[in-house]
């Protein structure tokens, strides 16, 4: 058994995600391991940067499919840098819309017309 793997479990608690998350993106062919010590999967410490990848690129809403055929291809790849862009584009969008969202409940907290959704600032607030 090699020193340097890493046990399913071990992987799961540097990046967060669920044993069953791991033996997901692992069946999706995103990562691979390396080895089994009894029927626990072990993967390689290099597994835990990928997945990390992985992992914050779902939580940017890439489906897994998308996470797969990127990280399958290189950055000089047809289309790809355009797809990434495209992509960094619409989270800029989501983004202000959340911070316009979070501006809008912060101020609900101690606004003082009711309900809330009349205040003109608060309207003003959720349009931009």
């Amino acid at each position: 058994m090699r020193d340097d793997l890493l046990d399913i479990g071990e992987v799961a608690t540097l990046t967060g995600l669920a044993p069953s998350a791991l033996r997901y993106y692992e069946e999706q062919g995103l990562v691979a391991s390396e080895a089994r010590h009894g029927l626990r999967r072990r993967f390689s410490r290099e597994m835990v940067d990928r997945l990390r990848l992985i992992a914050c690129a779902r939580r940017a809403g890439f489906a897994v499919k998308e996470i797969a055929r990127s990280l399958d291809m290189g950055l000089d790849s047809a289309g790809l840098r355009d797809r990434l862009a495209a992509k960094a584009d619409r989270l800029d969008a989501d983004i202000a819309d959340m911070m316009r969202v979070r501006d809008g409940l912060r101020h609900a907290v101690k606004c003082e017309h009711e309900p809330f959704t009349s205040c003109p600032e608060f309207k003003a607030i959720l349009n931009g």
